[in-house]
């Protein structure tokens, strides 16, 4: 969490700066960045994936759990609504759901969360090991916290955007709009295709 501190006040101290080659995002520019890099977890089906297998496409990446009351539905209905704002190029937004609960979240339940939202989403899991070494990659905080006799997961609610070459580009915070992130993904896609 200190680390994505540092890298949004280090992004904000840049952009003061001014380059005019230099594209102006909404979100937080992670461009060069020496982590999020991999990602190698199961789908629901069984099938290992990779971010590599994603190449050609941008990729968007979101940490939750399927029990959440509030960030985790709204940063997946935001992505719906941003595939619906790149017109044409929206299908090509591949939107991945990463569960930090795989005590919980089974396939057959991470399937059932993500096509509720659009069919096209991917529910991804590993086990405790696999999810740390994961959310590690990705800096991304999360912690058991109990209620009663059960837990929520208190976590990290950025969305982590990747260009069509497979490159961490962009961390969305979950307050911004769809049509911020959008409007970065449109900047980053480029020319819109006829």
């Amino acid at each position: 969490m200190r680390t994505l501190v540092r890298v949004i006040a280090l992004c904000a101290a840049f952009a003061t700066v001014g380059c005019a080659d230099k594209p102006h995002w909404n979100g937080v520019d992670l461009t060069g960045s020496s982590w999020g890099r991999e990602l190698t977890l199961t789908d629901p089906d069984g099938r290992r994936r990779t971010l590599a297998e994603f190449r050609g496409r941008p990729v968007m990446v979101f940490f939750g759990f399927t029990q959440c009351p509030d960030v985790c539905p709204t940063a997946l209905i935001r992505a719906t609504e941003i595939r619906k704002l790149l017109g044409a190029d929206g299908v090509r937004l591949q939107v991945i759901f990463v569960t930090v609960d795989p005590e919980r979240d089974t396939p057959s339940l991470l399937r059932e969360y993500t096509a509720a939202f659009d069919k096209d989403f991917l529910g991804l899991r590993g086990d405790e090991a696999t999810t740390k070494k994961v959310a590690d990659e990705f800096h991304v905080f999360y912690e058991k916290v109990p209620t009663g006799k059960s837990y929520t997961v208190n976590h990290t609610s950025l969305s982590y955007v990747f260009d069509t070459e497979g490159r961490l580009r962009l961390g969305e915070p979950h307050a911004y709009s769809a049509a911020q992130v959008a409007e970065d993904l449109k900047q980053l896609l480029g020319p819109a295709r006829s």
